[in-house]
């Protein structure tokens, strides 16, 4: 039988574990999202660019001097953006770990 300390410190490893898990699980799906978007990005960019001008756009698309660059704006606000929800979300789980005490993982 364990004492009521006992108990609680069992609740809250326990907790800490399944948040833990909770957290692995949305890095996951994050990361398959990422891949998704990549690829997505990739299709993008070869239906905008097509075969003709594929050479000639690598050097007009970097300068916005070509008329089908519109491409690569969107690949580029979509990765911005993709990149800054992923930074916030990192950021957030790390504050999230510094939190917990580390005397309470030690039960």
């Amino acid at each position: 039988m364990y004492h009521t300390a006992a108990r609680v410190g069992l609740v809250k490893k326990r907790v800490r574990q399944r948040q833990r898990r909770q957290e692995k699980r949305a890095l996951y799906i994050l990361s398959a999202l990422c891949l998704l978007l990549f690829i997505s990005l990739v299709g993008t960019i070869g239906a905008f660019t097509g075969s003709k001008h594929s050479a000639a756009l690598s050097v007009y698309g970097s300068i916005l001097l070509h008329e089908e660059v519109g491409g690569y704006v969107l690949v580029g606000v979509i990765s911005f953006t993709a990149a800054v929800i992923i930074t916030v979300l990192c950021s957030k789980y790390r504050k999230r770990d510094k939190t917990n005490d580390p005397k309470e993982d030690a039960l």
